[in-house]
């Protein structure tokens, strides 16, 4: 969820989101993006300036990344969803909704440390936050 190097803005120049990408495609990963303000076209001008890929360029990239039109959608069937860029709106989302229509386990790889952790872990997500461990890995949390 998010692609943009911020919220509340569409600049996408060195996002951390297009490198997530890249690996995650690297892996054979179907990928779905969400992001409020950031286009398809500015997604892949800056794939193309700062990676070299494209999809002219870069077989299967158009069909391995899916852009959607809301977070729902875009957390609909999927393994995990990581949120990249700390828009406000991602905070208020239906967990509950996302949780029940995800294939099971289903991860949350929270890469701006912006959701309520407990809250997703009792309704059933492993929840996986940058720079802070796992208190169900370690007793002494």
């Amino acid at each position: 969820l998010g692609y943009g190097l911020k919220k509340d803005t569409g600049d996408v120049r060195k996002t951390p989101a297009m490198f997530i990408c890249r690996d995650l495609f690297a892996e054979g990963a179907k990928i779905h993006i969400y992001d409020p303000q950031v286009t398809r076209q500015q997604m892949w001008d800056e794939m193309g300036y700062t990676l070299g890929m494209s999809p002219e360029k870069t077989e299967g990239l158009d069909e391995a990344i899916v852009t959607e039109s809301d977070a729902y959608t875009a957390c609909d069937g999927a393994h995990a969803f990581a949120t990249l860029t700390e828009w406000d709106e991602f905070k208020d989302l239906d967990f509950e909704r996302i949780y029940k229509s995800m294939a099971k386990p289903a991860f949350v790889f929270d890469g701006r440390n912006i959701l309520d952790h407990d809250k997703l872990r009792k309704i059933g997500f492993e929840v996986h936050a940058v720079g802070k461990p796992d208190p169900t890995k370690f007793s002494d949390l």
